[in-house]
């Protein structure tokens, strides 16, 4: 086997602590990098004594020069609470830390994938959402640092390609969840789980009717993992998502009969430029990777919610 060496940004991140344990089960040697803004150590105690996996503390907003084989870009707030709780840094991540990995990339010959998003799309007109679609964004609205951030740093992806000749991948992925996910991230999976097993009232925000696609963290990493492994030639955008759509409001029965909570449902005020409806269409993923997503949804939610209840459970008192 070709060994690599691999670098994932975000790498003590939900889903970068992921990617470096599965990379690393493949006998790749792993630099993680993450500044700690929103990743844990914790997510990543148990890779430490792995002589194979390095950690460096790097924010990518500053330029950082290293020998490897690929980039994993996954660095970047993913949270609206997070997100939005310092609009700039967000953008600057996206955009600075873009061109910095590309930069890296261009001067060492090595592959960068992007960790794009469905954001992109933002309330989208057009459903399910190709990677033919350009978008519907609100350019100056309270989630454009992340939505606005993450098209900018497709365009330089591409523009670093076309002009560099730079070797790339621009993966969009859409809602995830799983272990690792953090409790107080504000996303809607984990927002639930967590007011259910606490038994306290789930906010659900509008009618409960808007729609996602929920998509479990371990059908991602066989998707990044085979992208990243694809033909050169093969740039993207390709949406990674899971294609079965569920409202909010099914989200809810399903989280609340296996947890068995008795938390009542209280009805909340849409926010701002909150998207009605969010489904990929993986027709380009299925035939390019010979990709879908194959975890059922409460199947995954089985497992995230032992871990949230583990988590909780094992919590000190503040």
């Amino acid at each position: 086997m070709n060994v690599k060496r691999i670098l994932v940004t975000g790498g003590a991140g939900f889903i970068g602590s992921h990617l470096c344990e599965s990379l690393l089960k493949e006998g790749h040697d792993v630099i993680c990098l993450d500044n700690f803004f929103t990743g844990t150590k914790t997510n990543i105690l148990h890779l430490m004594d792995n002589h194979r996996f390095e950690l460096i503390r790097h924010d990518i907003t500053k330029e950082i020069f290293l020998e490897v084989d690929e980039i994993y870009n996954l660095a970047c707030p993913a949270s609206p609470i997070h997100y939005q709780q310092n609009p700039i840094k967000t953008i600057k991540t996206s955009v600075m830390g873009a061109i910095h990995m590309l930069g890296m990339a261009k001067r060492i010959g090595a592959k960068v994938l992007q960790a794009s998003t469905s954001e992109v799309y933002g309330d989208p007109k057009v459903h399910p959402q190709p990677e033919s679609y350009w978008g519907n964004v609100n350019p100056v609205g309270i989630r454009s640092c992340y939505d606005e951030g993450k098209r900018c740093a497709e365009t330089l992806f591409m523009d670093y390609h076309n002009q560099n000749n730079v070797r790339i991948k621009i993966a969009r992925i859409f809602n995830t969840y799983g272990p690792r996910m953090q409790p107080d991230d504000g996303r809607v999976v984990s927002n639930i789980i967590v007011q259910a097993l606490q038994n306290k009232p789930i906010t659900v925000y509008g009618d409960g009717s808007q729609s996602r696609s929920f998509q479990y963290i371990d059908d991602l990493l066989v998707a990044l993992i085979r992208f990243m492994n694809c033909d050169d030639s093969v740039t993207g955008p390709v949406n990674i998502g899971n294609e079965q759509e569920f409202t909010i409001r099914e989200l809810v029965d399903i989280v609340m009969d296996i947890t068995n909570s008795g938390s009542k449902v209280v009805f909340l005020p849409l926010p701002e430029n909150d998207p009605l409806q969010r489904c990929p269409d993986i027709s380009y993923a299925r035939s390019l990777l010979n990709w879908e997503a194959r975890v059922n949804l409460r199947d995954g939610l089985v497992k995230t919610i032992s871990y949230f209840d583990e988590m909780l459970t094992n919590k000190p008192d503040s």
